[in-house]
């Protein structure tokens, strides 16, 4: 039996699927749907896919495409006024990607430098 899911990768699935929801609701309407649904949807399915069974490089690559989601919001946001509040949502959940992605790191990081000094973690002692 596998354990479950750390909390960050629970989140970085969550938001990744809330990608695909928010890409659907926002693309759905249009008489070219299926190719928007393509390149936009897709890949953070594919990529939440990797994050439930647990690749170890769907994280990192879920960060990158996050850069990319990140500017598509802003762009979306700033020059059309009538999807500024969908275009927000997806601003928000490619930052919210790229936390998730990059805790695991920085507690590694983080972490062995804090227990090198002799203090102790939220774990516990080092």
């Amino acid at each position: 039996m596998t354990p479950p899911l750390p909390a960050s990768r629970r989140v970085l699935l969550v938001a990744l699927l809330a990608l695909v929801a928010l890409y659907g609701y926002w693309f759905a309407p249009r008489p070219d749907a299926w190719v928007a649904l393509l390149v936009f949807a897709l890949p953070p399915l594919l990529l939440a896919v990797g994050v439930a069974l647990r690749r170890r490089t769907a994280g990192f690559w879920a960060a990158v495409f996050a850069l990319a989601w990140f500017c598509h919001g802003v762009m979306v946001a700033w020059v059309r006024p009538a999807d500024r509040t969908l275009a927000l949502v997806e601003t928000l959940l490619a930052v919210v990607v790229v936390f998730a992605a990059s805790l695991p790191g920085l507690r590694a990081r983080f972490g062995a430098r804090r227990a090198a000094r002799g203090e102790s973690t939220p774990d516990g002692p080092a």
